[in-house]
């Protein structure tokens, strides 16, 4: 049975799960008009993740993605972290905020939430997916067991490799264009940068797994053109951030039509970890940052959190986590199902 079959897409297309962004009705929206919804719930915790998915599952009936990050535990730098406050401070006191005292682990890693395993196991979404690595063989085994179809992000062939040595169903071929988090299993190894197209080559050739492209794709054209490139789909991102059922604030969803649409920017000094964005006052940190490293992800993330609050009482809105991939000038808004539909009739243009 093929991809598109199995979950009964009539446009073989994902909606990524970009946390914060992918709402349950957002994702409900998109199966229910024919492609695969998704939710991310790395931000979140068992409970809070349960009420997502329930949320979900009573908007449709159709199969939907949950997916979770399995980075590694954090290492607390005590040095480090106070080191960063430090030079994030200025722009706290810009806002006539105080910085934090200490940072904390915001978010739990998959692989060190044994109360998120149990409550995938006992709700048994279609799809749960994972970012960052892979959870331990036990726990793939048990998802497996109850009937999950599991998928990773690879952004290697090396990481694919392990993806399908670890029997994972399906892979998820992050190219250097995609918005968000890049889904590399090791944030401080070299980063070869491949993109959708070389990366999804690679793996369609060097796999035998089914693999969905991802990176800059934003119209019915890019989904034909994934297709010809050997995926079994595409996932699609920021072209749904301007969705009204997406969860980004009206600061976001204009920053996605000004000028740092057009300059996305893949940084670390957000989260900890590398991830693209829409140039902002954040993202221009780079050159005051040089010379400090970021604490850990999600350590890190804690710090930009309470920077992004402190600005925002003050009416600056440039210091959020508004992930964009590089097609962000090509965002398009209308409702999420129009939206599938219109994707649909540029993907059937293309195949004529």
């Amino acid at each position: 049975m093929s991809f598109v079959d199995r979950f009964r897409l009539t446009l073989p297309l994902i909606q990524a799960p970009m946390a914060g962004v992918s709402t349950p009705l957002l994702a409900a929206s998109v199966s229910e008009a024919g492609g695969l919804g998704s939710i991310g719930v790395g931000a979140t915790d068992a409970a809070g993740a349960r009420a997502m998915i329930e949320e979900l599952r009573g908007r449709t009936g159709r199969p939907f993605n949950v997916n979770v990050f399995v980075h590694d535990r954090p290492k607390a730098d005590h040095a480090r972290e106070a080191a960063w406050l430090e030079m994030l401070a200025p722009l706290f006191v810009e806002f006539d905020a105080v910085p934090p005292t200490e940072l904390r682990t915001i978010y739990k890693s998959f692989a060190d939430d044994p109360d998120m395993v149990a409550m995938l196991i006992g709700l048994a979404p279609p799809v749960v997916s994972f970012h960052f690595g892979l959870p331990s063989t036990e726990v793939l085994s048990a998802l497996r067991a109850h009937g999950i179809y599991l998928m990773a992000s690879a952004t290697n062939l090396e990481e694919a490799r392990a993806i399908g040595r670890a029997g994972v169903d399906a892979i998820v071929a992050q190219g250097i264009e995609a918005g968000g988090h890049r889904g590399v299993f090791d944030p401080e190894a070299p980063d070869d940068a491949l993109s959708m197209a070389v990366l999804t080559r690679l793996l369609v050739r060097g796999t035998g797994l089914p693999i969905i492209a991802a990176g800059g794709i934003m119209d019915g054209a890019g989904i034909a053109a994934a297709i010809d490139l050997g995926a079994v789909a595409a996932q699609l991102g920021t072209a749904f951030v301007a969705c009204p059922e997406s969860g980004a604030d009206a600061a976001y969803r204009e920053a996605l039509t000004g000028p740092g649409a057009y300059h996305t920017t893949l940084t670390r000094l957000i989260s900890g970890r590398p991830a693209r964005a829409l140039a902002n006052r954040f993202t221009a940190l780079a050159d005051h940052a040089v010379g400090h490293l970021p604490p850990d992800y999600p350590i890190a993330y804690d710090a930009g959190k309470a920077l992004h609050a402190a600005a925002k009482v003050r009416g600056e809105h440039g210091f959020g986590a508004q992930w964009a991939g590089q097609g962000a000038p090509l965002s398009r808004t209308m409702p999420a199902a129009e939206l599938v539909e219109r994707l649909r009739v540029e993907f059937d243009r293309c195949r004529l």
